[in-house]
């Protein structure tokens, strides 16, 4: 978790990210969108500190060497969080850049996740429903508010119980799309994702190595054929 000091209400993030040695693996390609495979580890965009120059745009933009060849106009319109795995949809133009950012505005793109949760999910499936807002004295964090936070809606179905190791792999669907919705939403709902050190109880961030999260599906529609589009990313745990 980020080092967070406080004085005077500034809050300064000293957070620098591990190293990571995993490749980024392109899953489509054409002339105007990727669809790549982010590892765990990895920042979307590098961050104010210099130290955090690497990321997935960074790679991207510069190449990674003897794996793959350098997209100099790539563009993010699609993000994931450091600790999630997945898959992502990359434009390489001011075009497709626009129009899959409409389509994520107008929350028009299903996402699916895949998450190992600590415990045992009784129901089959359901959802939960709790608002986020930000929580300014804890950043990066936020927090359920019923007072000041949005709508916030997330599916999820159960996909094998192992009740020996007392823990759950579900799939995700968020309906809206808050800043770590499937995190805080998990821990709410009384199982918090392994690994996550950011929203957890006293065993589950020990629970696993890296957070337990994989954006397993993207669906959306090619911003510049029209053609439904579906990738996918076969989860790693």
């Amino acid at each position: 978790m980020a080092a967070i000091t406080q004085s005077a209400h500034v809050i300064v993030d000293d957070f620098i990210a591990p190293v990571c040695h995993e490749h980024i693996k392109i899953i489509y390609q054409d002339d105007d969108i990727l669809l790549i495979n982010k590892p765990s580890g990895l920042l979307s965009l590098s961050g104010k500190n210099p130290l955090n120059w690497d990321s997935v745009h960074y790679r991207l933009v510069n190449g990674q060497q003897g794996v793959t060849a350098a997209f100099p106009t790539a563009i993010l319109p699609h993000r994931l969080d450091l600790g999630t795995s997945g898959v992502m949809v990359v434009a390489l133009n001011e075009q497709a850049a626009k129009a899959l950012n409409q389509q994520f505005q107008s929350r028009s793109v299903k996402k699916q996740y895949r998450a190992m949760l600590f415990g045992l999910v009784s129901e089959p499936q359901g959802e939960i429903t709790a608002p986020i807002a930000k929580d300014k004295m804890l950043f990066p964090k936020v927090k359920i508010c019923h007072q000041s936070g949005k709508p916030s809606r997330t599916q999820f179905k159960v996909v094998k119980r192992f009740n020996k190791e007392q823990k759950t792999l579900v799939d995700f669907t968020p309906i809206t799309g808050r800043t770590h919705q499937l995190r805080i939403h998990s821990l709410i709902f009384g199982h918090p994702i392994l690994g996550c050190d950011l929203y957890k109880n006293d065993c589950s961030e020990l629970g696993a190595q890296r957070l337990l999260l994989h954006a397993s599906d993207l669906f959306f529609v090619h911003p510049c054929t029209d053609k439904p589009m579906h990738g996918h990313a076969t989860t790693p745990f």
